[in-house]
């Protein structure tokens, strides 16, 4: 059986823990996913092997799926006017 340690947080902390809580996840799970995360310091350079032209198709290929994220979105905003 794992050991416990009782923490106080603020009542602010507590909520923003909360909100950051996914279904069916405790407490204990969500601050570990949370304490995962890398700095944005700890991503320089990660993608420097990439080409310039990886990167064009990479940007075309977010372009084209906000264009038709867009459009399906404006589609459904007709239908359902």
């Amino acid at each position: 059986m794992l050991t416990s340690k009782t923490i106080s947080v603020s009542e602010d902390a507590y909520e923003l823990l909360k909100k950051m809580k996914l279904k069916g996840e405790s407490f204990t799970e969500t601050i570990r996913r949370l304490a995962k995360r890398r700095r944005l310091a700890d991503c320089a350079g990660l993608w420097s092997d990439v080409s310039d032209e990886e990167m064009e198709d990479y940007w075309s290929s977010i372009g084209d799926l906000r264009r038709r994220a867009a459009e399906s979105l404006e589609e459904r905003r007709v239908e359902g006017s």
